[in-house]
């Protein structure tokens, strides 16, 4: 048995904070259970720090077959503060779901959100996800959707790919190299074209034992190339770009113009700015998948009918609109919205059924447009 929560104890409402069953308990016992309003913020007001929803699809089916409403945000919408989701109904039909929810959101959240931050440093550049093996592999398919969602072509992990109907991506390890051993890359370089499905590029990876333009070179002659992946470790890169170039260089000058230079191994938004001119494409692992999620909490504003909430946290119902400048506009409910703004709150879950749709590409779309409405991480 592996430490994994199943997927029944999530949809039961048992993946949940204790105190949570004792709050349903004690309602029980006084025989109270009030109709209320419950909201999802990160920060109560717009601060200009946006960050992208995601994991909406996977809260909406923990949200399905509870006598709730829901409105969210759509999935891979940019918000800088207020609501991104809305609950109503009865506060036990849905208490215990409060810390699994607040998981799928606040994880998935902060891996788009990564994930755009290095989408806008390299946009015309290929970028695959190649972080899974940093994260507990129950939820590495959550983490590649959410790269998805934040804009990255494709990712590596295969049962993920399994999951959401699309082919992992990838070539070769070092250590299919050494497994050949020194001296023999070309021999691994072999076996690879060999063995690997017609359609899978011809990318052989160029710096296991040798300088990387020696390596390069040599794969170039010895099966025909799409490109080549330099992984080279920290310990031994020194200047990466000059490395990158001087590859490039000699490929050209050896007739290999069409072969593609692909990175990685540690890569951030800061390294795809450096590169981005020299290099066709990335493989991003820890930035995107080790991202600190978005600290979500969900909080009470109504109760039958009475704004009310915690201090600190806004009482009462709220819309959520982006203006026409792109301002992210958090006002009361019963409040007239700008001219020309649109209601960003959408019906997700009526009398138990998902309402709205699903569709990661839609995500990044809009993701990708709302990060040029609003200057996502533009200082940077």
């Amino acid at each position: 048995m592996f430490d994994i929560v199943s997927p029944e104890a999530i949809r039961s409402g048992d993946a949940t904070d204790a105190y949570f069953d004792r709050t349903v308990a004690a309602l029980d016992h006084a025989g109270r259970d009030p109709h209320v309003v419950a909201e999802v913020t990160a920060d109560q007001f717009p601060d200009g720090g946006f960050e992208v929803f995601a994991g909406v699809e996977d809260a909406a089916e923990l949200l399905s077959g509870l006598a709730v409403a829901v409105d969210a945000l759509p999935e891979g919408t940019l918000f800088d503060g207020g609501p991104v989701m809305r609950i109503e109904g009865t506060y036990t039909e849905f208490a215990r779901f409060e810390t699994a929810l607040l998981g799928f959101l606040s994880h998935a959240s902060g891996v788009a959100t990564n994930a755009l931050k290095a989408r806008r440093a390299a946009p015309d550049a290929s970028l695959l996800s190649f972080g899974a093996r940093h994260v507990h592999p129950s939820i590495a398919a959550m983490v590649e959707r959410s790269a998805l969602v934040g804009g990255f072509d494709g990712f590596s992990h295969v049962a993920a790919g399994e999951l959401l109907g699309r082919e992992a991506s990838g070539t070769m390890p070092h250590a299919l190299v050494i497994c050949f051993g020194p001296g023999e890359q070309e021999a691994a370089w072999e076996a690879f074209d060999a063995a690997a499905p017609e359609g899978t590029p011809r990318i052989a990876l160029c710096d296991t034992y040798t300088d990387e333009t020696d390596e390069t070179l040599r794969a170039a002659e010895t099966i025909d190339l799409d490109g080549v992946r330099l992984d080279t470790t920290g310990s031994r890169r020194g200047d990466f770009r000059h490395i990158v170039r001087e590859v490039r260089w000699k490929l050209d000058a050896a007739g290999y113009e069409d072969v593609e230079v692909f990175c990685s191994g540690g890569l951030g938004p800061a390294e795809l700015r450096e590169l981005r001119d020299v290099v066709d494409g990335f493989g991003v692992g820890g930035f995107v998948s080790n991202a600190d999620p978005v600290d979500f909490a969900l909080d009470i504003v109504d109760v039958e009918g009475e704004a009310g909430a915690k201090r600190g946290k806004l009482p009462g119902r709220k819309a959520v609109y982006r203006t026409a400048d792109g301002e992210h506009l958090v006002v009361p409910d019963d409040e007239t919205p700008p001219e020309a703004a649109e209601s960003l709150l959408e019906p997700l879950v009526r009398d138990g059924e998902v309402v709205a749709e699903f569709d990661v590409d839609a995500a990044a779309e809009r993701a990708a447009t709302d990060a040029e409405r609003v200057g996502f991480d533009e200082a940077e």
